[in-house]
């Protein structure tokens, strides 16, 4: 496959670099140039995705596939199978520090310097280098593919964005909150909460957004509370903690999705926030602005396909422990895990008596539960699935020992060093302290292998969907096909045409199957959507929604 590396260069231009030549274009010619060559589906070499595919997507081009070196490095780097020799050259300090791009930033050529203009063809040649000598080749190749696919689809989902009714959503807020507040003001219902809970407590100035003046108020009421989150405050009695609660509740919605949050994120009847591809340590998504991995439930009603267009919604159903039955190879997990629901097929293999107590136990051994019902039932289950539960078990002995861990594709964790709380070169000296974070560092390995490969397998669904989608569209740019508009670790929303919505469905299926394939080659693993198609996401998994997969 060709390799055609673009990087910046001063006065407005472009380095291009292939295998054959070497050349500079003005930026105006970019779109022209990329569009033409991808009738021979290279694989578009660059700094950041972020950067590039917005400016060529808003000039109607998309590219089928890329490298994105500041995603490549990164991983690289902490991957054990990898020697860091191998990244280190002209610029790679450079490219250490290279941070993703935000959509604040201006556009292609913001500020001319040597850390803005980093030449992609000799990073990528590093990379391929540290690549092609790891014992652990085809499954890095695998994962950077997919890390950078997933960053083309976080750039398209920005840019395509959610349809979003404002007339909606500022009609759910008024109903909620009252009309719109002046700016710095509380609304209506808030400032009626805010009269019923200073009555209740008997404190006339109390500003219960205010934690420490709050936890003197329950204090003084003779509440024993040491915090003033909500599970907290439900456990306390008392006439004033219903109408806290309900303030909390709307305050956090006035905050985090209310008008200001349309003024910001909304345009065009758009929701267009910001995704920042592994923005977690283990490769999960997350959010640069906008509240990108989250619509609470009051909001969602404000998401509308366009008129002729629907939503096909489609969430995995218990993704991680799935994976840890195919990383681990546990065939009697494997087998448990076929059909709809893992935990019922616990049940129905012998393994325990309940539902309940499977999911205690399955979880319990994926986030390090010793003690209690579910540490009971870890012990148990151990012993009916043992690669399955040896394989986490592993994972957190090594953290305690101070072992960096992988995915199943090679992703490596933080080393104990970075997790100690003061600086990693300088540890705790006190032998208790420093037990504690050993411990702390196994219960985070234990889950760092599961949840980092689970996010591998979501990148291999919508690395594989996103293209089953173009091709399922007929002709025209992005917008007008079928398109992803939405992803959160084990869930995707796509916008499609109401006449595609059966076929998107059985794409997603597809995609979902190849996946499992990619990562799982010698043990087949059932990996079951609920799929629903609706115009409102807010109708997604009720009634009448789901179709068959």
């Amino acid at each position: 496959m060709t390799r055609v590396s673009l990087s910046r260069l001063p006065g407005d231009r472009v380095l291009v670099v292939d295998s054959e030549m070497e050349r500079s274009l003005p930026v105006a010619d970019l779109p022209a140039y990329v569009r033409a060559r991808e009738v021979e589906a290279p694989r578009w070499v660059w700094d950041d995705t972020a950067r590039w595919h917005p400016s060529l997507l808003a000039a109607g081009v998309r590219v089928e596939r890329c490298h994105d070196l500041r995603l490549g490095r990164r991983l690289l780097r902490r991957a054990p199978a990898v020697d860091v020799q191998l990244l280190k050259g002209e610029q790679s300090e450079h490219w250490d520090r290279l941070g993703p791009s935000l959509p604040s930033d201006p556009a292609l050529f913001s500020i001319d310097d040597t850390a803005e203009h980093l030449r992609a063809d000799l990073e990528d040649a590093r990379q391929l280098a540290a690549v092609a000598g790891s014992a652990e080749a085809a499954r890095l190749g695998l994962l950077l593919a997919a890390e950078s696919s997933g960053a083309l689809v976080a750039a398209e989902m920005t840019y395509a964005g959610v349809p979003w009714r404002v007339e909606v959503h500022e009609r759910l807020l008024t109903g909620l909150l009252g009309p719109r507040p002046p700016r710095g003001g509380r609304p209506r219902e808030l400032e009626a909460l805010v009269a019923e809970v200073r009555s209740a407590f008997g404190a006339p100035g109390l500003n219960p957004d205010s934690r420490p003046e709050l936890l003197a108020a329950l204090r003084r009421a003779g509440l024993e509370a040491t915090d003033t989150r909500a599970s907290s405050l439900r456990a306390l009695e008392h006439p004033g903690i219903v109408p806290l609660l309900r303030y909390k509740q709307l305050a956090h919605l006035f905050q985090t999705n209310g008008w200001a949050w349309i003024d910001q994120w909304v345009s065009g009847g758009r929701f267009r926030p910001s995704y920042q591809p592994a923005g977690s340590t283990t490769g999960r998504w997350s959010s640069n602005g906008g509240g990108a991995l989250s619509f609470p439930a009051q909001v969602r009603p404000a998401a509308v396909a366009d008129d002729g267009w629907m939503f096909v919604v489609a969430d995995v159903a218990q993704l991680e422990p799935r994976v840890l039955a195919g990383m681990s190879g546990d065939r009697a997990l494997a087998r448990s895990a076929r059909g709809a629901d893992l935990y019922q097929g616990m049940v129905d293999d012998g393994a325990v008596a309940s539902r309940n107590d499977a999911k205690l136990g399955l979880l319990g051994a994926m986030y390090g539960a010793t003690s209690g019902e579910s540490g009971r039932m870890v012990a148990g289950l151990t012993r009916r699935y043992p690669d399955a539960f040896g394989l986490v078990e592993a994972a957190a002995r090594a953290g305690e020992r101070g072992q960096v861990v992988r995915t199943l594709l090679g992703r490596g964790s933080p080393s104990l060093g970075d997790a100690w709380d003061s600086d990693p070169d300088d540890p705790p000296a006190d032998p208790d302290s420093q037990a504690r974070h050993r411990r702390a560092y196994g219960r985070f390995t234990r889950n760092f292998v599961v949840q980092g490969t689970g996010a591998e397998w979501a990148l291999c669904w919508i690395a594989d969907l996103r293209n089953r989608l173009w091709r399922l569209g007929e002709t025209g740019p992005l917008v007008s096909r079928p398109h992803l508009v939405f992803f959160l670790h084990d869930e995707v929303v796509v916008h499609t045409p109401a006449a595609l919505a059966d076929a998107v469905a059985a794409q997603v299926t597809d995609a979902a199957a190849t996946a499992a394939g990619l990562l799982f080659r010698d043990l087949t693993i059932d990996f079951p959507l609920n799929i629903s198609i609706v115009r409102s996401y807010a109708d997604a998994g009720k009634p009448g929604a789901a179709v068959e997969p």
